[in-house]
Parts: C-alpha cells; sequence; structure tokens
C-alpha cells in the first residue's frame, strides 16, 4: 500500500487519531509516524505519558504489518522506554524483520528530532486469511 492508502485505511484507527498520531511515510514492511508532545500527553512528572510513545509505536507497527495488504493482527509486543521528554516531537520507525509468512516480526525504534533513541518497541503479528479492505 502507498502512504495516502494507509492513511485512508488507518484514518479508522479511533484512538491513534485522537492521541495526534500522523502517518508521515509508509512502504512495504514499513512505516515512519510522528507525534507532536502536547500538554495532554504529559503525566504528573511532566513527560510523555508511556501510553503516548506505545501508541505512536504501535500505530506503526500496524501500518509496516498490514502494509501487504493481508490482515496482521498483533499478538505480542513488548516496550522498553530508554527516556523521557516533554516537548517536542516523537519519530516512530517499523521495519519488518525478514520475510513475513503467517506470523511476521517488527521492530520499531521511537526518536526525537536529534535522533536520541526514547523508546524500543518489537512485536510480532499473526496475519489472519482476510484482506484488509481498501
Amino acid at each position: 500500500m502507498d502512504t495516502e492508502t494507509t492513511r485512508a485505511f488507518f484514518a479508522g484507527d479511533r484512538y491513534a487519531a485522537l492521541t495526534g498520531v500522523e502517518i508521515l511515510e509508509a512502504g512495504e514492511g514499513y512505516c515512519k509516524a510522528s507525534l507532536v508532545i502536547q500538554d495532554k500527553h504529559l503525566n504528573a512528572a511532566n513527560v510523555i505519558q508511556g501510553g503516548a510513545i506505545f501508541t505512536l509505536a504501535d500505530l506503526a507497527f500496524a501500518v509496516a504489518s498490514n502494509s501487504r495488504g493481508q490482515l496482521a493482527l498483533a499478538i505480542n509486543v513488548n516496550i522498553s522506554f530508554l527516556q523521557g521528554k516533554s516537548a517536542g516531537t516523537l519519530y516512530a520507525t517499523a521495519t519488518e524483520v525478514g520475510e513475513p509468512r503467517r506470523l511476521g516480526a517488527y521492530d520499531v525504534l521511537v526518536t526525537d528530532e536529534q535522533g536520541h533513541i526514547i523508546a524500543r518497541f518489537n512485536g510480532m503479528v499473526y496475519r489472519k486469511n482476510q484482506s484488509i479492505p481498501l
């Protein structure tokens, strides 16, 4: 799927849209998404809440894993938070690990504008015998 088709399909991800996550680039087995940190994303310690970072990484993961047009659903994910941020823009870049079959593995790096790694996310999907409605 190209970036515009991907944006149209994932506009149905209401939670990611509500959070402010945007798809910047999409290709086969790949996605780059962004989130501008706003006051609503901050926790009591005044750093971005882990759930907001997870949502950014999760959407990039979803786009990359569904990019071949076959419905892929997460079966396992893990995230490690490495650094806190209170302002700026975060980017999540998801890449496919190997040639996917029924199971697909993906790595996602969440970085800031300077390229510092904020979080590492990895996930596995199960591909259903169902195409994505485009």
